[in-house]
């Protein structure tokens, strides 16, 4: 039995002020581990550690460029060194991420507890016309050894099928999401959590910012599409343990026991045109062979 014990904090930043949102995240990281040892894997929301403020809120100029850090660098020092000191799995929301070339991107990282970044998805689809980040370009998983792959997404990705699709593609069976929302919009991004589940087999990790940085909302959506568990606007935190082979049952006798869809694919979605993109469809390494997902490489 392939299990993943997760803990999605919802929390907000102290705003405008990174130092005291690095401690207030570190010391939930560190109660987290000593909470919950069977934890493997923290979350927490988009932009924590930029200390963004509220919505509305008189945000200092240029704030974005001011706390802009290169990856890796010294704010990704330190939590590699939490990862390392806890034992855990971080993923700390995501980070303004300043570039050699001078651009800005939002950008997730995964830092093994070996404090190792394995992974850094630059965001695809920051949040326009409002957000100001360079868009990434590339889709990102990272393996824990021996057990399941991740593929990451941030906030506005979910509302792109693309972009789940694509990391399911690549043998994601976990797709974590760090979210900033502070609209009332934060509905639709969970029925698109649920529908993104469903319809690629996986499950979903979205976890948003508290109150008053966003409104909460933070879900787990098992691979049918169910919501596991949903918080509400304020501080908590959403531990679970994911059965990584219910993504295996789901995939192979379908969602509720019925809808196959990468299945189908595999049978028919190389006569499928797609002019959307210029191509067609190709089957995973993962499904073309019998290798499990956390070891078979893409095509």
């Amino acid at each position: 039995m392939r299990t993943l014990a997760v803990a999605a904090v919802q929390t907000s930043p102290v705003p405008y002020d990174p130092e005291a949102s690095w401690q207030r995240f570190a010391t939930q990281v560190r109660s987290t581990r000593a909470l919950f040892p069977h934890v493997q894997l923290v979350v927490v929301p988009e932009l924590l550690l930029a200390a963004e403020g509220p919505l509305l809120a008189d945000a200092p100029a240029d704030w974005m460029e001011r706390v802009a850090v290169p990856i890796p660098g010294p704010l990704t020092d330190r939590i590699c060194a939490l990862a390392v000191e806890t034992g855990l799995w971080l993923i700390p929301g995501s980070l303004f991420e300043r570039t050699p070339d001078g651009t800005v991107h939002n950008t997730a990282v995964a830092v093994s507890p070996q404090g190792e970044i394995v992974a850094r998805y630059r965001k695809i689809f920051p949040w326009q016309p409002y957000e100001q980040a360079t868009p990434g370009s590339e889709f990102v998983v990272f393996e824990i050894p021996g057990l399941t792959r991740i593929g990451l997404a941030i906030c506005y990705d979910g509302s792109f099928p693309e972009t789940v699709r694509q990391l399911a593609w690549l043998g994601a069976e976990v797709i974590v999401q760090p979210t900033l929302t502070p609209t009332r919009d934060r509905e639709l991004e969970l029925v698109c959590a649920r529908a993104n589940a469903w319809t690629n087999q996986v499950y979903v990790v979205n976890v948003n910012a508290a109150d008053p940085a966003a409104v909460g909302g933070s879900a787990i959506v098992d691979p049918e599409g169910m919501v596991r568990q949903q918080a509400g606007p304020g501080e908590e935190i959403l531990v679970d343990v994911l059965d990584l082979d219910a993504v295996t049952r789901v995939r192979r006798y379908g969602s509720t026991g019925l809808n196959r869809p990468w299945d189908q694919l595999a049978r028919h979605g190389g006569q499928i045109e797609l002019p959307m993109y210029g191509g067609s469809f190709r089957t995973p390494a993962w499904l073309d062979g019998s290798l499990p997902p956390a070891t078979a490489r893409p095509a």
